[in-house]
């Protein structure tokens, strides 16, 4: 991507860019590039590991469909740029909601008008305002799936807890929430990261697999549980880099 839209900052690190960059997209500027980089020389593995989590979501989307729910929310979605939910559910309202300007630009202008497809801006950490513009486009009247992929890391405790706690509070039994969440599986590098995130548009929050499982009270976990993403309902047991362990990711149901 070569031209910033009016009002953007290419200097200054996007982490939905940077997402885009790992999964060898065109929409990231030479800072996004650059930042992304640092990571990699660190965290070699997050390439693939950003693979996974996008094979998981569709994996994901495709048992929502499966479980009869047609509406999807899909929270801190960053830029559809492949391998979208509305792609893998054609037949379902999908919303994709982010806080930043620069990816909602993008963002319907890939989307370009598409029927039952809309791209929401709005902040995870304040719930409240979030919900009461999903009311005009969502009924929560009817089962809804929440889609939480790599996005409950860059919201801290007090504003991730509570948020989750809405979404349940909101929907109606047969909802579902879907979240993968990293983890600190480098303690003696994971400074590193942790500061060039801080230098970008979003602070990681890294938490561990039993505060990333408080995230599912008063869910019930389809099998297999809180697994590592290549784990979940694989496609092909069997296939190269299912060890990937960058987090945890589960699906859970409303009773």
């Amino acid at each position: 991507m070569d031209n910033a839209p009016e009002g953007v900052d290419p200097t200054v690190p996007n982490v939905a860019r940077m997402y885009d960059y790992y999964l060898d997209g065109k929409d990231n500027f030479a800072a996004d590039r650059a930042a992304a980089d640092k990571i990699l020389q660190t965290f070699p593995r997050t390439k693939p590991a950003a693979r996974a989590n996008r094979a998981f979501l569709r994996r994901a989307v495709r048992h929502v469909i499966d479980s009869g729910v047609r509406q999807i929310v899909d929270l801190g979605a960053g830029l559809p740029t492949q391998g979208n939910t509305h792609e893998i559910a054609p037949e379902a309202r999908v919303v994709y909601v982010d806080y930043d300007s620069v990816v909602c630009v993008h963002g319907r202008a890939l989307l370009a008008r598409k029927d039952d497809v809309d791209f929401l801006q709005g902040d995870l950490r304040e719930p409240d305002p979030l919900l009461d513009k999903l009311g005009g486009l969502v009924d929560f009247g009817q089962p809804v799936a929440f889609l939480m992929l790599a996005v409950l890391h860059f919201i801290p405790d007090e504003n991730a807890y509570d948020l989750v706690t809405k979404l349940r509070e909101t929907s109606v039994p047969g909802s579902l929430l879907v979240i993968s969440h990293a983890v600190d599986t480098t303690p003696n590098t994971t400074p590193q990261a942790l500061e060039i995130y801080r230098k970008a548009t979003a602070a990681l929050n890294l938490r561990s697999r039993e505060e990333i499982l408080r995230f599912f009270d008063g869910y019930e976990l389809a099998e297999p549980g809180l697994t590592f993403p290549n784990g979940w309902r694989p496609d092909d047991p069997d296939a190269p880099g299912n060890g990937i362990d960058f987090g945890y990711v589960g699906v859970g149901h409303r009773p």
